[in-house]
């Protein structure tokens, strides 16, 4: 017997929203944070993906992701964002692990931790892996944008998540 996937009218429009907002978080400022002196930019448009999966579960995350990677696809930054493995691939995970770590945790901090460095973790292993940038650099963007992008994420998830509970879940 062949197993149907359905997904809810809730889940459905928990990934619709939620990757839109993604879309968005993409084409403008909102998505990004300068780093000052160093002319870098951390992200904020994981988030969507972590809040995505702990409401919505992994399939939710994973779809969220998805929406995420093709918007870094296509608004390519980076010569290296140009390549799916890179800008694709990793955001898959991003909901997955997220989902897992909360239903492990019931907490969102960790959740946050966890998805930004999926996120991090994941792109920077690629690009070096595919060639793109050079362990010294990579050890540096982890280093500045991995704490930036964990304490913004996690602040941001968290407030979501109590202000969500509080009314939804």
């Amino acid at each position: 017997m062949i197993q149907s996937t359905k997904m809810s009218t809730k889940k459905v429009t928990i990934a619709g929203m939620l990757g839109a907002f993604s879309v968005v978080l993409s084409m403008t400022p909102i998505g990004f944070i300068p780093i000052p002196f160093l002319g870098i930019n951390a992200t904020t448009m994981h988030i969507p993906v972590i809040i995505g999966a702990i409401i919505g579960g992994p399939f939710v995350g994973t779809l969220v992701g998805l929406i995420f990677g093709v918007s870094s696809f296509l608004r390519v930054g980076s010569p290296f964002f140009a390549d799916p493995l890179v800008s694709i691939l990793p955001r898959l995970f991003i909901g997955v692990m997220s989902y897992y770590t909360y239903k492990a945790t019931k907490h969102a901090i960790p959740t946050a931790i966890v998805g930004t460095l999926t996120n991090t973790a994941g792109v920077m292993s690629m690009a070096y892996f595919r060639g793109y940038l050079p362990l010294n650099v990579i050890i540096g963007i982890v280093t500045l944008n991995g704490v930036t992008e964990a304490i913004v994420s996690s602040v941001i998830v968290y407030l979501v998540m109590k202000s969500l509970k509080r009314y939804t879940i």
